[in-house]
């Protein structure tokens, strides 16, 4: 069976370590309103985009400097007819060596095309991945979208 969850990858020179350091800084690359905790198992935080998004992510696996998963437990977008769609989705970063460099594979599970936000979203999220998360991992500073 294919799998249709969003999904996008990126290399960069930096260390395991360093990579998953960035990805758990969630403030230095996904640009917004955060509150909340965002380093360690069982942490919440909400964020939200002007008036157009607001979810609600719990850190529900966290191997230090493999992976992490946010179970998004409660959203709106108002961009959408079904402003819940994220609510029950999952967001996954795996961070593995290949040679000398670091993959980051990122998938947004449940996120599938077909939803209504499918487009808008997953645009959003490559740029968010590819641009300012591998700017937060190659250089310290992410790089804003919006």
């Amino acid at each position: 069976m294919k799998n249709n969850n969003f999904t996008t990858t990126i290399l960069v020179d930096q260390t395991p370590k360093e990579a998953f350091d960035a990805i758990n800084n969630v403030r230095g690359w996904w640009f917004g309103d955060i509150e909340g905790r965002t380093e360690k198992l069982n942490d919440e935080f909400t964020y939200r985009f002007k008036e157009f998004h607001y979810s609600k992510q719990r850190l529900v696996e966290f191997v230090p400097d493999k992976k992490v998963v946010w179970l998004v437990t409660d959203s709106s977008l108002n961009f959408v007819d079904d402003k819940d769609e994220w609510t029950g989705t999952k967001i996954s970063f795996e961070v593995s060596p290949k040679g000398d460099k670091t993959e980051v594979r990122f998938t947004h599970e449940g996120l599938v095309p077909g939803q209504e936000c499918y487009d808008a979203c997953s645009n959003a999220w490559g740029d968010y991945i590819q641009k300012s998360l591998r700017s937060l991992i190659s250089t310290g500073k992410g790089e804003a979208i919006f």
